[in-house]
């Protein structure tokens, strides 16, 4: 008895210093979506990374265009979102990015019906693609630029990435912007009924990050670096435990593993090192573009300091 007790007493002093940096950090509201990209966050969440670290987390589904709101009203603390959608949110607020969480490879694109052979063909057709401020909106600006063609060459209908591709899928509007795992659905109809005209695998302009507010951020910098490190920890997870990571991550988006795994190889996760380097070459050149490409496309009116929307210091983990 004396050792059961010995031993009980031994345990919790242990789990003093964790209880103790627990209680001091605070809990931390993480506004995504079901893009496969954001899923190491979940992952995170779902299989004690977080908890592990000492961190309380949630994650929350929350619309792409109410994100920054929320992050203003204080219901998030923290987002996750596009690049080009974080240039959008930092010209009217202050924001932070400290993380980038991926770059989009084949997993963000426009699909069109098979007479439409070039994008010069978009001209004057319909694209259903969600509003302007959205990711799937920028894709569409980004790619119509880069092949000499700009929105206002087109037609759209507002839809949401899902129905977007679900009512292309069921055979209206001349094309879709989505990404995946809807892209997924374009990518299984026929040859006879609609094809993808180019992915980021063919224009790479959807990079995700993550961001605070420099206030939060200036407050608890150890809690922030923890998230890094989380992130960094469930890259790991995946490596290590593959099937089981994308179970985890295919349930939250009601998919099955093998379902997530083949949306997941359209996705590049940024690790430790690959943060270091994009970030010091690379992401300050995509950012500078890529207000460029919302202020041609009047989404942007006035530019942030670029300059004080990227925080590198966390990247270490």
């Amino acid at each position: 008895m004396q050792r059961r007790l010995f031993l009980g007493a031994a345990a919790g002093a242990l789990a003093l210093p964790y209880l103790a940096r627990a209680q001091s950090l605070p809990k931390i509201t993480i506004g995504m979506s079901g893009w496969t990209g954001f899923a190491p966050l979940t992952l995170a969440e779902q299989a004690g990374l977080f908890r592990a670290n000492g961190l309380d987390v949630e994650t929350k589904f929350v619309p792409q265009r109410e994100r920054n709101l929320a992050l203003a009203a204080g219901a998030l603390n923290c987002v996750v979102t596009t690049v080009d959608t974080m240039i959008l949110w930092g010209s009217t607020m202050p924001l932070v990015q400290v993380l980038v969480l991926d770059k989009s490879k084949g997993g963000d694109g426009i699909a069109v019906r098979p007479a439409i052979t070039n994008w010069e063909g978009l001209r004057g057709k319909t694209v259903a693609v969600d509003g302007p401020g959205t990711t799937p909106y920028f894709v569409l600006a980004y790619m119509l630029r880069e092949n000499g063609l700009s929105v206002r060459d087109v037609r759209t209908a507002t839809l949401a990435p899902q129905p977007a591709a679900q009512a292309f899928v069921a055979g209206q509007f001349d094309a879709c912007s989505t990404y995946e795992p809807y892209l997924s659905q374009v990518r299984a109809m026929g040859a006879d009924k609609g094809r993808i005209l180019a992915t980021t695998t063919d224009h790479a302009c959807v990079v995700d990050t993550l961001a605070f507010s420099p206030d939060f951020v200036a407050r608890n910098e150890a809690a922030v670096r923890l998230v890094v490190k989380s992130w960094y920890d469930a890259l790991a997870m995946i490596e290590r435990e593959p099937d089981k990571s994308f179970e985890i991550m295919g349930k939250r988006v009601n998919q099955s593993g093998e379902a997530f795994k083949a949306s997941a190889a359209f996705i590049d996760w940024q690790d430790a090192a690959e943060n270091r380097a994009y970030s010091a070459d690379g992401l300050p050149q995509f950012m500078a573009k890529a207000l460029e490409v919302q202020k041609e496309a009047g989404v942007v009116r006035q530019s942030p300091d670029l300059a004080k929307l990227l925080d590198t210091r966390f990247l270490a983990g």
